[in-house]
């Protein structure tokens, strides 16, 4: 049958990126443990269109992830841009996986396990000549409690849950349970999905005893990041879900080392 995408286009115009994007699809997330974690990932996949084609096979896109579906981690991704270009025959390629990760977790007193969730979000990009590049991200929600209103107020403080999301570049491998325990050391508290009364009260007192605003939180963070080796680069951001105002505060930072 007539190859249409591969028609001469006489505009002479590159497309920086043509492909899908949002392609929910069942993959096999690699851990630390060397296990694996079924999960769904928001997929979306690109190359680089020379001004010769007219178009690209997008079947080819899903032909790879089939490749790969059974084995997504921060190891295997450069062989999964590597492999769009060849079979896309293009220059340059970009995919980026957003899913759903758990871990397990013990209660702080209680010792009792339950799993925890952050968002994670992996982004590569290939280039011709063996030029690659990985973001690692991740999200997660912690809890803050307010430094001013600790110092002014007669009775407690107020305290809300706040979101941190952090993005690196790394050297050598930086496993997602090493990003979550880095944000969690920069909150007040962690959060837990399952907790007894006596962990109730140990993270209650905790938090009382760690104020932080969202620029605390941050910088905490950014301290643990440049102390880290093995990361050369980072942007990470806080955003909490205020419980005594109408609006959410914020703060961000974004470091080449």
């Amino acid at each position: 049958m007539k190859d249409v995408q591969k028609e001469y286009d006489p505009r002479n115009i590159k497309i920086d990126r043509v492909g899908i994007r949002n392609v929910n699809y069942p993959i096999n997330a690699l851990d630390h443990n060397g296990g694996t974690q079924s999960t769904i990932a928001r997929i979306s996949m690109s190359v680089m269109l020379p001004r010769e084609y007219r178009g690209t096979h997008m079947s080819r896109f899903i032909e790879t992830l089939e490749e790969y579906r059974g084995r997504v981690s921060p190891h295997n991704l450069e062989g999964f841009t590597r492999r769009l270009c060849e079979k896309l025959n293009a220059s340059e390629s970009s995919v980026r996986f957003r899913f759903p990760y758990y871990f397990r977790k013990k209660a702080p007193v209680s010792g009792i396990e339950s799993f925890s969730k952050c968002d994670v979000d992996l982004q590569a990009h290939y280039y011709e000549g063996q030029k690659f590049d990985m973001i690692i991200g991740v999200a997660l929600n912690i809890q803050t409690l307010c430094p001013c209103s600790k110092e002014i107020s007669k009775y407690g403080a107020h305290n809300q849950r706040a979101l941190v999301s952090l993005y690196v570049r790394c050297k050598s491998l930086v496993w997602f349970e090493e990003l979550v325990t880095m944000i969690e050391n920069s909150a007040s508290s962690p959060l837990y999905t399952l907790l007894k009364r006596e962990d109730e009260k140990f993270i209650t007192e905790h938090s009382y005893e760690n104020p932080r605003f969202v620029e605390d939180v941050i910088r905490e963070l950014a301290v643990t990041l440049d102390n880290e080796e093995r990361i050369t680069w980072y942007k990470a951001g806080v955003e909490s879900q205020e419980s005594i105002h109408d609006h959410n505060a914020f703060a961000e930072i974004e470091r080449t080392k």
